[in-house]
């Protein structure tokens, strides 16, 4: 199992979310679909803004928080992350790099792996190769800001407005650390 996968997983059951026994898998529901896609358009949201702000830490908590909702939502299948060729053009744009998430977070609206994995994979590429950061270190510090918080211990059962307050990510920690000069 992928080494970020296992975090969340940690996540959702320090938390009480439900998801499949790895391998086991399972389909999500349309309802499950929709709650998915409006978590990572507001990550995709807030990354965007970050993008215009030109805050690097920023742009990597972003991308960070994307790729842990990618995340979440291939756990909550019980699947794995799944290779895929990821590629944007390195041409110093931000409006390539916004049109590669804009285009990764549409497709997760087929709540198939395969799409939620390629949006975690080029939030990876695009924090190693836009940013210039490091990935892993910027990721374990968000996993252990959302450990340390307290973050949705009630039980949201089916009703969809609990579950989404539960699934959103508490604030990023500073990660300029995290950051290469």
């Amino acid at each position: 199992m992928h080494k970020h996968l296992q975090k969340v997983r940690e996540f959702h059951d320090q938390f009480g979310i439900e998801q499949p026994e790895y391998p086991e898998t399972a389909h999500l529901s349309d309802m499950d679909i929709v709650m998915r896609q409006a978590l990572l358009m507001d990550c995709g949201s807030e990354t965007f803004k970050a993008i215009t702000g030109g805050d690097l830490a920023k742009i990597l908590a972003g991308l960070v928080d994307l790729a842990y909702n990618a995340l979440a939502a291939i756990a909550c299948r019980g699947d794995d992350v799944v290779s895929t060729s990821v590629a944007w053009r390195q041409d110093g744009s931000v409006l390539s790099v916004m049109r590669v998430l804009a285009d990764k977070i549409n497709q997760c609206a087929s709540g198939e792996s395969i799409h939620y994995s390629a949006l975690y994979n080029i939030c990876e590429q695009l924090a190693r190769g836009f940013i210039n950061a490091d990935f892993d270190k910027a990721f374990a510090m968000v996993h252990a800001n959302i450990m340390h918080s307290g973050h949705g211990a009630a039980d949201a059962g089916r009703d969809y407005s609990q579950r989404i307050a539960k699934e959103t990510l508490p604030l990023a920690p500073d990660l300029s650390e995290a950051l290469y000069e």
